[in-house]
């Protein structure tokens, strides 16, 4: 297994150069899958032979990349490019054959001719972000997303007749919506009551084991937990131990692949669509995180009374609740994103914190109290879904709350109500604001307020997911809805 025990807990194992050039050997592996994400945070890879992948191969990197072809990265007079295997994310596919055994890495993107790091690949976004929270002073960060995905039995939708109605249909054994027993041969989860519900009603126990089984096995990703989630047919979490940012987004994004791809093989399909079915809960990714220093966690302060949150745990809030709308056009990047923050499904719509309170879009966890929990003490950041690309997401809340330390930003009060039942005359006085209620609006928030991603963030990336962003709002906003043809055909 990639991952050993050291003091009783489990640590993910990391390969160097020259023993995965071994590993890959005794594995017996005959193709390597170079993977890397494209700026919307979707997985691209390339395969090669394994005996194409010598020390060379790590040191300048294969030349297999067109980036012209890939979303957000170059136009096509500048297309040539470079990936540089990381030793350290390598693992085998178990879905490949033995005869055709396939081990991957996730890559670095550098331009060609040897002219430095692509200044749009995502991964060295999040490379960045770890550099500049050291040159503060923070030798370590520490992230854990909760990736909320729902796996289906069948999918389908018509967008390609644009004369003949549009529209899409969701199979799952545990739907509500099935008109009797499902294919699990028990009663259909009900809207909003698929928490924790046991066998047969959970039908994915075993899907989710498995997907927990293979990214520790293959990966050296632990995992601490697994469950339903709130909404019905199929939706499920995984819960990964935390990890410090670039290896959180390596797995964040070796999390997706496996998952898709144990679906698949299962007859299934996953999807991170944050907001698949109507009248139920949607896909969040709340996204945990605390700054270390010298193996001291400074969000942690035992005489804070309310939460036990210091100061400097307050001011990276502070940035948090600052930035929010600009945060989620990178944190909630599809306008499906924007279908799940509406009041009633337990997302977060109001910018606030609170040490409870889950209709605030920022929470620190209070589950245990004292010196000796110390390390469990974090910022819990509820606003970003799994539609989001991790290494772009982890390095902005980290700018947002870097930016706010340095200008010793005020967090505010917190707010303990329900936030969904106060008046707006009440919100307005407590100082709550909202997120923004389309993709259109988020972008327009961060082109008006984006230096404070800098200096992580390039004014490159920043302009590919604007115009990305962009890009699929008015794809969308120009097609009819189905639900049009209901409210207005009597016009």
């Amino acid at each position: 297994m990639p991952y050993s025990r050291e003091g009783g807990k489990l640590k993910q194992r990391k390969y160097s150069q020259a023993e995965v050039i071994s590993k890959m050997q005794e594995d017996k592996v005959r193709f390597v899958d170079l993977q890397f994400a494209d700026v919307p945070g979707r997985l691209q890879h390339v395969t090669v032979p394994v005996e194409s992948l010598d020390e060379d191969a790590f040191k300048d990197g294969v030349p297999k990349l067109d980036g012209s072809s890939i979303r957000g990265f170059t136009d096509i007079h500048e297309s040539d490019m470079i990936l540089l295997p990381d030793p350290t994310t390598y693992g085998t596919l178990p879905w490949s054959s033995d005869s055709l055994k396939t081990g991957r890495m996730i890559c670095d993107v550098s331009w060609g001719y040897a002219m430095g790091r692509f200044f749009r690949d995502p991964r060295w976004i999040a490379q960045r972000a770890e550099e500049e929270a050291k040159r503060l002073g923070y030798d370590t960060t520490y992230w854990g997303p909760e990736i909320e995905f729902f796996v289906f039995d069948k999918v389908s939708w018509d967008v390609t007749t644009p004369f003949a109605g549009q529209g899409y249909r969701i199979e799952s054994r545990e739907a509500a919506w099935n008109p009797g027993i499902g294919a699990n041969n028990s009663p259909p989860i009900r809207f909003k009551e698929g928490y924790f519900p046991a066998t047969p009603q959970d039908s994915l126990q075993d899907f989710r084991s498995e997907c927990v089984s293979v990214l520790g096995s293959n990966f050296g990703i632990v995992s601490d937990a697994h469950h339903h989630e709130v909404a019905t047919a199929g939706q499920c979490e995984i819960d990964m131990r935390f990890d410090t940012l670039t290896n959180m987004g390596d797995a964040a994004m070796t999390y997706k692949y496996v998952i898709k791809n144990i679906a698949a093989k299962n007859g299934m399909i996953a999807t991170m669509m944050p907001k698949p079915i109507f009248l139920d809960n949607a896909s969040g990714m709340h996204v945990h995180v605390s700054l270390w220093k010298e193996g001291t966690n400074l969000m942690f302060d035992e005489k804070d009374e309310y939460a036990e949150l210091s100061q400097l745990g307050r001011y990276f809030g502070g940035g948090l609740i600052e930035h929010a709308r600009a945060l989620a056009a990178i944190t909630n990047p599809t306008t499906n994103s924007y279908r799940r923050l509406v009041p009633g499904f337990e997302a977060p719509v109001y910018i606030a914190w609170s040490r409870r309170n889950r209709s605030a879009n920022i929470r620190i966890p209070v589950n245990m109290k004292g010196a000796k929990y110390s390390s469990r003490k974090r910022l819990e950041y509820r606003t970003p879904d799994p539609a989001a690309n991790p290494y772009l997401c982890f390095a902005a809340i980290l700018s947002a709350g870097l930016d706010g330390i340095k200008k010793k930003s005020d967090i505010g009060d917190p707010v303990d109500e329900d936030i969904y039942k106060l008046t707006p005359e009440r919100r307005r006085s407590l100082g709550v604001k909202e997120l923004p209620g389309s993709l259109k609006e988020a972008i327009e928030c961060l082109e008006s307020d984006s230096d404070f991603l800098q200096p992580i963030f390039t004014q490159e990336i920043i302009d590919a997911i604007a115009e990305n962003g962009m890009k699929e709002f008015g794809e969308v906003s120009r097609r009819p809805h189905p639900y049009e043809f209901y409210l207005y055909m009597d016009i």
